[in-house]
This record gives C-alpha cells, structure tokens and sequence, in this order.
C-alpha cells in the first residue's frame, strides 16, 4: 500500500478533462531546476537536476505517459540530460512554447484535455491555460500559480516535477503497480 496520498477531487482533476493524461510537458528552469544559472568563466553552463524528478518522468513513460519537455532555452547540460533520460520528445530554444507544443500534440494525437503542463513564468503561461490539468512550483510567478490546479509542496529542482508525475500516475492508476514493481526488483537497469 502506498505511504503518498492526494486528496481525491484533486486526483479526479488531475485524470484531466479526459479519462487520463496521455501527455505531460514540463518546463526546465524553474521546475526541473531551481531556475538559477550557473555560467563558468568560459561561457559553459552548470543546471542542477534532481534524480527524484528523473525517475518520475521515466515512470510517466513506463506508465504510457508521454514526458515532454519545452524549455526556452537551450544548452548542452540540458540536451545531456534529455538524453540520460531517455526521452523522445523535446524542444529546445522555444521563444513560443504553445508554436512548439501544437505540432508535436497533432503529430500524437493528443487533445490539449488529455495534456498536463507543468511551468513556471509567464511563456509557460499558454500551455498551462489550454492543459487539461496545470501544475506549478511554489516559487513560480503569481500568473501561473493562480492558473494551476495543483502547486507542489516541493520546490523547484527539489522533486517538484516528480510530485507532479506521481500525482498523475496516481491519478491514472499505474501508482499502485510501479510501486510494487520497485518492491519487487530494484533493478531496473538505467539511471535517473
């Protein structure tokens, strides 16, 4: 039995406006990172990514969730850690993070309802308004949290992205059978 508990409206509105969410884009700065920036004397830059929120969105995937992440700006440590990952879909550089999204939601087959955005500032802001359930850091800017259905109790680069992917897979009903599967075996063979 699972020690994490949501109260139950809220997971009836994280299934989104559909029976389940099929796909969840996340933001990098601000909700996979803290949102500072680290940049060395030679221009390189330095993000710090919680392991907790690696394995939440490779557990989305495992549930048949699509992790998606649209992020405005873009670097080498960002694409590594995409690719550590493991996920399919990304965009990198996005000035228009809803131009980004459109395509990529046409191209699966994926209605805006059955979509669960996670950001932080306002260019999230057309993302969060059209998803079928939006999530926010408690740090984010005072617009998007007033358009969030759920701020995390974690902050930003801390394991908020990863209460938001446990909150969907609860909501989803795949919590229960990952969970017992990481009981089982704990080997699963790749890195968060």
């Amino acid at each position: 039995m699972a020690a994490l508990r949501f109260p139950p409206e809220l997971l009836v509105k994280a299934q989104g406006q559909g029976l389940c969410i099929k796909l969840a884009i996340f933001d990098v700065d601000g909700v996979l990172t803290d949102g500072r920036i680290y940049i060395g004397e030679g221009g390189e830059v330095f993000k710090a990514f919680a392991t907790l929120d690696g394995h939440g969105l490779k557990m989305l995937q495992q549930a048949g969730i699509t992790p998606v992440v649209i992020t405005g700006r873009d670097s080498l440590a960002v694409r590594r850690r995409v690719a550590d990952l493991g996920l399919a879909h990304a965009v990198y550089g996005a000035r228009d993070k809803l131009a980004a999204a459109e395509p990529l939601l046409a191209r699966l087959g994926v209605a805006w309802g059955e979509v669960a955005a996670m950001g932080d500032d306002w260019p999230d802001l057309p993302l969060l308004s059209r998803a079928g359930f939006a999530c926010a850091p408690p740090g984010a800017h005072a617009e998007v949290l007033a358009l969030a259905h759920h701020v995390t109790h974690a902050p930003a680069g801390f394991g908020a992205a990863r209460e938001c992917c446990d909150l969907l897979l609860m909501a989803g009903g795949h919590y229960e059978r990952l969970l017992q599967a990481h009981h089982d075996t704990l080997d699963g063979g790749a890195t968060t």
